[in-house]
């Protein structure tokens, strides 16, 4: 256990140790660098994967309609138990939030890479992508309607840059254009920027990161994205008939922990900033409590 973890996260933990000593010892505001990360790394590393990933259609499709159906399959679960508590309108949309995306960016990719090799991280870049469309779109829509109405909420949708850059690579793989060379080695500069960039934004957010609020809610909450993740992850596997490479991708991004986008949306709309802060700081330092036994038990 202990090589899986010094192997295969370790390095990982280290790049979020670094944004930490980071904002410990100088004064930085992390707003900004969210902001830039959200706006500009994260449609490009979403563009770059998309025109990139060269596994089957039939792959691409099963792998897709995985990632559907386990995120929103548990982010309907966090739903039911925040209605049944009568949790408050803000604290369900967190609470939806960090259970709707796990980081299968930052970590998710790293891991599936160091882990399982470059067909793993080929299967895990589609379950990347796939969850990156339902953050740009599920997540930031839940987020506005934690305090905006239903219409501005659809309407905030057209100003996020991920959704037309996903347009845009699906037109670029159809028709066969591309980018002019000057702008695709540029995007492609830029979304390598991306994973490192949220490694050290986690990090960062992770200092000065208090448990507030209710631990119950943050453990609930910590337990449906990790555990639950897992569980649910494991068993559609077998309904989407993923196997090898493909299976073991589709497990491990599953059981990643919250999202760092979590706390960049939760304070972009106001929706319990605090709580989603949390609950990312829980489970990721949980993460290879769960993770490590996963990647043996995977390989």
């Amino acid at each position: 256990m202990l090589g899986v973890f010094s192997n295969n996260l370790l390095p990982i933990f280290l790049a979020v140790c670094a944004g930490y000593a980071l904002s410990a010892s100088r004064r930085i505001d992390v707003r900004p660098l969210s902001q830039v990360g959200f706006f500009l790394f994260s449609p490009c590393l979403v563009f770059d994967i998309i025109v990139d990933t060269a596994l089957p259609s039939e792959a691409v499709v099963r792998m897709v309609a995985f990632t559907g159906a386990s995120l929103l399959g548990l982010a309907a679960v966090a739903a039911l138990i925040a209605r049944c508590r009568r949790w408050p309108r803000p604290l369900t949309a967190s609470l939806i939030l960090v259970v709707l995306l796990p980081n299968s960016g930052n970590l998710g990719l790293s891991a599936a890479l160091f882990a399982f090799g470059e067909q793993g991280l080929a299967h895990a870049s589609v379950f990347f992508v796939t969850s990156a469309i339902i953050t740009f779109t599920v997540g930031v829509f839940i987020a506005s309607l934690g305090r905006a109405r239903f219409a501005e909420a659809l309407w905030g949708l057209v100003k996020v840059p991920a959704i037309w850059a996903v347009m845009l690579a699906l037109v670029s793989i159809n028709t066969g254009w591309s980018l002019p060379l000057p702008a695709r080695r540029a995007t492609e500069l830029l979304a390598e920027a991306c994973i490192p960039t949220f490694l050290v934004i986690l990090g960062m957010q992770l200092h000065g990161t208090a448990l507030t609020g209710p631990l119950s809610k943050v453990l609930i909450a910590s337990g449906i994205r990790l555990v639950g993740g897992f569980g649910w992850g494991f068993l559609l596997t077998f309904a989407f008939g993923l196997e090898g490479a493909a299976q073991q991708a589709a497990v491990l991004q599953s059981a990643m922990p919250s999202a760092v986008i979590c706390i960049v949306l939760a304070s972009e709309y106001d929706v319990e900033p605090a709580f989603a802060t949390s609950v990312v700081f829980v489970t990721t330092l949980m993460s290879p409590l769960v993770l490590t036994p996963i990647v043996a038990m995977l390989s």
